[in-house]
């Protein structure tokens, strides 16, 4: 990318890389490394983390714990290199729904902020002018933060299984590009995104029909295919709205939007959020109280942006039904027919706005031995009937560290397991699902994980402060006269 810029935005970023470095050095960022050799399993060397995720939040932990002096870390990720996370791949969105000032995985480093990259990339004007930033340039952002920093990222390598392996490890199997591999660590983290405890929502009637018929907000596709057709988009979230968008910019003959809802939501809870009580210490709080939070966040829905919402409204080939969840459907022809009760429509195709399932462990073939021992909201807390939840019940129950609990004996690795995604907002606050809380949510994961060393490793440094020898001051006994000589001898 670097060999396309402009050779002024070339300059201000290299002058922008030097002053990274030079901050990181004045506040010592990297600790000396601290943690014992590391251990080996079946002729390898044990990883004391794998970070499962190389988005902005694994990017962020594997710095945060570079700080604290672990470098024994390995972070993997099943997409190409450069295509982490939703930016590029499955989000339509134009630019990020977060403010433009939120800061990323730079952990206070100034040289290290989002905004830094933007303005030695564009120009202080530009930054200025910008409201939020397009998706695009936030990949590129974090593209450049793993590569400022000095991280490493195993692309193309996905986790098929994880496993206990004994003598306080986590064994993982891999997928590779050149095969298959057993991986050890002493910690897990899944930092693998908003459906990373669960998967995308596609109601029973849409899953029924064929499937070149729909598709998900969720899937990477060329939507190019969409040009010249009618398509019906469901839901009115902000999913939902850039999917319309999408199409209209693809050329679709027209685009109906069809709510279930009676009008639009109109805020946007997590702003509320933001404050150091609530992202600093929701994990504190009693179950009862996490629990009715948890409820009245959800009676918040997410709505569109604005600019999503304007873009839609000013074109002619846009409408939307209030009022209309689909009660059936079916093929007709090269068309589907769907019923509301507002009347019935024909689409060419379907682009399904209706989100994730954000809590069933049991939809992700890679924690299967998981979601058969952990122990879930409902196994902990039995709300009054009034405030019920199934949906927030299968949520896993985490400790204050991200861990997975243990339901019953037996099951004691997976507190060696991390969940850092959507499915640990209910436990810890909303500080692993976003953009928002990341600057609350990564210190603390990666000091519980500095704490579970430390804890484990006490005879090691024991040992170590025993044998510890380095003299930090010096008598001069060889140039004394004999009587002081023997005074101090």
């Amino acid at each position: 990318m670097d060999r396309i810029l402009p050779e002024t935005a070339r300059a201000r970023l290299a002058r922008l890389w030097q002053r990274a470095q030079d901050e990181m050095e004045r506040i010592e960022f990297a600790s000396p490394g601290w943690m014992p050799e590391p251990q080996r399993r079946d002729g390898r060397p044990v990883a004391d983390v794998i970070i499962v995720g190389a988005g902005m939040s694994g990017l962020a932990i594997a710095f945060g714990l570079r700080r604290r002096g672990i470098g024994n870390v390995r972070v993997i990720d099943r997409a190409p290199a450069g295509q982490e996370g939703p930016w590029i791949t499955c989000a339509r969105m134009k630019t990020l729904r977060s403010p433009k000032t939120r800061t990323g995985p730079d952990l206070g480093v100034p040289s290290l902020t989002p905004q830094a990259w933007f303005v030695a990339r564009y120009g202080e004007a530009a930054w200025e002018s910008c409201e939020r930033m397009s998706r695009a340039d936030w990949m590129a952002y974090l593209t450049w933060f793993r590569d400022t920093v000095g991280i490493a990222v195993e692309s193309e390598t996905e986790l098929t299984d994880l496993a206990p392996a004994g003598s306080g490890l986590v064994a993982l199997d891999l997928k590779t590009s050149e095969g298959t591999e057993r991986a050890h660590a002493r910690r897990v983290v899944l930092a693998t995104g908003m459906d990373g405890a669960g998967g995308p929502r596609v109601p029973g009637l849409f899953a029924a029909l064929p499937k070149h018929f729909w598709t998900h907000s969720a899937e990477t596709c060329d939507d190019s295919h969409l040009r010249g057709k009618r398509v019906a988009v469901i839901g009115s979230a902000t999913s939902a709205f850039d999917w319309a968008d999408a199409a209209l910019d693809q050329g679709a003959a027209s685009v109906t939007l069809l709510s279930r809802g009676h009008a639009f939501p109109r805020h946007e809870i997590l702003l509320f959020t933001h404050f150091p009580g609530y992202l600093g210490h929701f994990q504190a709080l009693p179950d009862a109280e996490r629990w009715r939070f948890n409820r009245l966040s959800q009676t918040f829905k997410v709505p569109p942006t604005q600019d999503q919402y304007d873009r839609a409204v000013a074109d002619p080939r846009f409408a939307m039904v209030f009022d209309a969840p689909v009660t059936g459907c079916r093929v007709e022809g090269d068309a589907v027919r769907l019923d509301t009760p507002k009347g019935t429509l024909l689409a060419d195709h379907l682009l399904l706005g209706t989100g994730y399932v954000e809590a069933d462990l049991r939809l992700r073939p890679e924690l299967g031995r998981i979601a058969e021992t952990c122990t879930l909201w409902r196994d902990r807390y039995s709300p009054p009937p009034e405030d019920a939840d199934a949906g927030l019940g299968r949520f896993p129950y985490l400790s204050e560290d991200f861990a997975f609990v243990p339901r019953g004996a037996g099951a004691e690795w997976l507190r060696r397991v991390h969940l850092f995604t959507y499915g640990a907002a209910p436990s810890v606050g909303p500080v692993s699902n976003g953009i928002t809380g990341m600057k609350y949510g990564v210190p603390r994961m990666v000091e519980a994980l500095v704490a579970a060393f430390f804890r484990e490793d006490a005879a090691f440094h024991a040992r170590r402060m025993a044998a510890y020898d380095a003299p930090r001051f010096d008598p001069h006994l060889e140039t004394l006269s004999g009587t002081v000589r023997e005074a101090l001898t």
